[in-house]
């Protein structure tokens, strides 16, 4: 089933074209990554999908009554403001002690409900972010540089804390990440934006496309193998389902 639908959609800011015909369809339970250089328009992507960002022209269709979980690229809270994690939770809607408690626990963070948001480590802080997108129980989630500022392992821990929550959720994801060999492994299909789209496919197959490699090199893929026998030994039972690209 279709969850949303781009077609030939362009976005402009003043008189920059920022987007030009993009078309693209997010699928239910999929995890679909988009990859670009800075600049490519993947935030304004990630925005136009969520209704934030006008068309220029182009049509967008969501299923109707679909919900959306955002976790945005930065969120700055004040540091000075005495606010824990379960009230933050419950701004601007109230939220019961047992939902926020559940929206942690799929986060991997259930165990900072107490805690100062003041406190919380860049990891930590993150996962309070995706524990409030899953408060809606959504179908759709959709991560803007989630793991900027996060070391290696941190943001390697992060993506599979995502791909978990399509396993038990059943949510589809759609993500931008600059980490291309940490996503090029989490997605089942990666689409390559400069504008417009460039390539797309299951990760094997954009990896060593031509235009991959002119915005990117080739150093993914030596990447994309040791991350991939990494994360095979952390999901034995993963039946490689999307190996057969």
């Amino acid at each position: 089933m279709t969850l949303i639908s781009a077609k030939n959609i362009s976005v402009n800011h003043g008189n920059a074209i920022i987007l030009q015909n993009v078309t693209l369809d997010i699928n239910a339970g999929e995890i679909v990554t988009i990859v670009g250089p800075n600049g490519s328009g993947k935030s304004t992507l990630l925005r136009a999908f969520i209704g934030a960002t006008p068309l220029k022209s182009g049509t967008l269709t969501r299923k109707d009554g679909l919900r959306i979980g955002y976790v945005p690229q930065k969120l700055h809270i004040d540091p000075t403001l005495p606010m824990s994690v379960a009230r933050f939770l419950s701004i601007p809607l109230r939220v019961s002690a047992s939902a926020a408690k559940d929206a942690l626990e799929q986060a991997g963070s259930g165990a900072l409900a107490s805690r100062q948001m003041s406190d919380l480590s860049g990891g930590q802080f993150q996962r309070v972010i995706l524990a409030r997108a899953l408060l809606g129980k959504p179908e759709l989630l959709i991560l803007d540089e989630a793991t900027q500022g996060l070391d290696q392992p941190g943001s390697a821990d992060f993506y599979r804390q995502i791909e978990s929550l399509r396993e038990t959720l059943g949510c589809a994801v759609m993500m931008v990440s600059h980490e291309l060999h940490v996503v090029m492994a989490a997605s089942d299909r990666v689409i390559c934006l400069n504008g417009h789209v460039c390539c797309e496919g299951a990760p094997e197959v954009v990896a060593s496309a031509p235009e991959y490699r002119a915005l990117f090199g080739s150093g993914t893929q030596g990447a994309l193998a040791l991350y991939r026998h990494d994360h095979d030994h952390h999901h034995h039972a993963h039946d490689h389902e999307h190996e057969d690209a």
